[in-house]
């Protein structure tokens, strides 16, 4: 029986950069969730019997909203789910099922590296069908629909066993519970070099990698340790939990300090790495160094052909707008295109459908390839892992000589957590009214070249996104980017990035924050960040 339910709209359904994210208490409220969904299939065309993936991190509220999704999905006339065993679904995992499957979407629940439990943070994403997040066309149409839905349908169904690989009837749909790990498994062993991997860890390799209690921790057990033979123990809270086991699942150098603090030890493994909530972030630390995400790109794409799946070279790299410009001095060196984008995955997805990207980051600890249409932290791990087993060499040799050949781009991003909403916006709005009178300013011996507000025109669709960051460039190469992230669930989040490039290898060795002080002084100064925030000092630093 198909059941139509009256309802009211909610005028804060707007997705952000990655879907709709708020707290679970909001989402908890009555038809919430219903809305949002019903919304999605409102805005899409063409789904009659076709196949819908969904799946999730883990986190609180997941299973509840998995079983909305899947009985509204079989009244709204879908011919298949297939949903992870236990909810569970990395997003890149998630992304390969619904490329593999010819599926004509998906539903991804999960806030990714932000915080779990019956408090915190919960949120709802749809992915089109080439595996990628919904552009922005799609979810202007979603979030148009929430303003006015009046009724969403649902199938008056049992919950389904999440917990038992089977297949189940509701309606006209079939629904298939699936093993979660098994596919992508499959698909990274066809990327990279597992033999040559298994003898540098056979070889007294020591790697260590933390899954902070969330979705990556089933997939990081079965690769690292079962088919890449690492000890028992190497993958660390591994169990996914509903609330990340009390931990921020934020692969940085604040959440993940114990794993940081390891690496820096006298007996240190050879290799650390961490994901976040969802699987698509990433960590590097090698003995003594941590690689910053924007080196990871640089770095990565420089020895990608050192791996099988990459071994015919990139066809281009694509960047967001804040994430250093490292990764453009080996596109220049490689001969082939470099592509700087808005701030968000489903912006590199027409450049790697159309062949013009085939790896793509993000200074967040995103990075990624043509392999799925999202951003890969464990993918990333094991492409370091096939390079270091290839090179024979150890992260801080490989980074050293990196920096040597290229130069190094001194990079940090200092974040400012639940400002108030207004304070926020009035100072990008400060800023904005003052770009036409920043070229030709001097701040002490910085001198500003050029400043602006970011905008992307699309080179495959024609598409155009206005207002991604404010740049402001310094004579010489640096700069510092401004902009307000589309990610948390209370306040708003400024980030800051200040970027400087340093040529000479002689100089490469500076502690990242002094090498750039002069840049957070004017940064703070032209932004007037402390009078208008009211913070002495950033939330976090990475």
């Amino acid at each position: 029986m198909i059941k139509t339910v009256s309802t009211n709209p909610y005028g804060d359904q707007k997705p952000g950069t990655s879907g709709l994210r708020k707290k679970v208490p909001v989402f908890q409220q009555k038809n919430y969730a219903e809305n949002f969904i019903q919304s999605i299939f409102d805005s899409l065309e063409g789904f009659e019997g076709q196949t819908l993936v969904i799946g999730g991190d883990g986190r609180y509220y997941n299973r509840d909203v998995i079983q909305k999704a899947i009985k509204m999905a079989a009244a709204n006339g879908f011919g298949r789910v297939l949903v992870g065993r236990g909810g569970i679904l990395s997003t890149p995992a998630a992304s390969n099922i619904i490329r593999k499957y010819k599926a004509f979407g998906g539903i991804v629940l999960s806030a990714s590296h932000n915080p779990g439990g019956p408090t915190e943070d919960f949120g709802i994403k749809y992915n089109v069908s080439n595996g990628g997040p919904a552009p922005e066309k799609v979810t202007d149409a979603i979030f148009a629909r929430t303003k006015v839905i009046d009724s969403y349908k649902i199938a008056d169904a049992a919950d389904v066993n999440l917990d038992l690989e089977s297949s189940h009837q509701i309606e006209n749909m079939t629904v298939t519970v699936i093993d979660p790990v098994s596919d992508y498994a499959e698909l990274m062993e066809s990327l990279f070099d597992f033999a040559a991997i298994r003898k540098l860890i056979a070889g007294g390799f020591r790697v260590v990698f933390d899954a902070m209690s969330a979705v990556t921790g089933p997939y990081a057990k079965e690769i690292i340790e079962r088919r890449l033979g690492a000890p028992k123990g190497s993958v660390m809270n591994f169990i996914p939990l509903p609330d990340f086991g009390g931990h921020h699942p934020d692969p940085n150098l604040v959440h993940a300090r114990a794993l940081y603090e390891t690496m820096m030890a006298v007996d240190a493994p050879d290799f650390g790495a961490a994901s976040d909530g969802d699987g698509d972030r990433n960590l590097i630390i090698g003995k003594g160094i941590f690689v910053t995400p924007s080196d990871s790109l640089a770095m990565l794409a420089a020895n990608a052909h050192l791996a099988p799946g990459y071994a015919k070279g990139l066809a281009g790299i694509a960047r967001s707008m804040p994430t250093s410009g490292a990764a453009d001095r080996v596109a220049e060196k490689l001969g082939i295109g470099i592509y700087e984008t808005p701030t968000g995955w489903k912006f590199f997805g027409n450049l790697l459908d159309e062949g013009l990207a085939t790896i793509c980051g993000e200074e967040s600890a995103g990075t990624g390839s043509n392999h799925v249409r999202e951003k890969d932290g464990l993918w990333a791990v094991l492409l370091w892992l096939n390079i270091l087993a290839v090179r024979k060499e150890s992260a801080l040799e490989i980074a050293r000589k990196h920096w040597a050949t290229y130069g190094r781009n001194y990079y940090s991003r200092h974040d400012y957590e639940e400002v108030d909403t207004d304070a926020a916006n009035g100072l990008i709005s400060a800023l904005r009214d003052k770009l036409a009178t920043l070229p030709g300013k001097s701040f002490g011996a910085l001198s500003v070249e050029t400043a602006d507000d970011f905008s992307y025109n699309d080179p495959v669709d024609k598409s155009v996104s206005k207002n991604q960051g404010i740049r402001v460039l310094f004579k010489g190469g640096s700069r510092v980017v401004y902009r307000l992230s589309g990610t948390g669930t209370s306040g708003a989040t400024l980030r800051v990035y200040i970027e400087r490039f340093e040529a000479d290898p002689a100089r490469h060795d500076l502690d990242t924050q002094e090498a750039l002080a002069d840049l957070i002084a004017v940064a703070d100064e032209i932004a007037e960040i402390k009078t208008r925030t009211g913070r002495d000092q950033p939330s976090v630093i990475t």
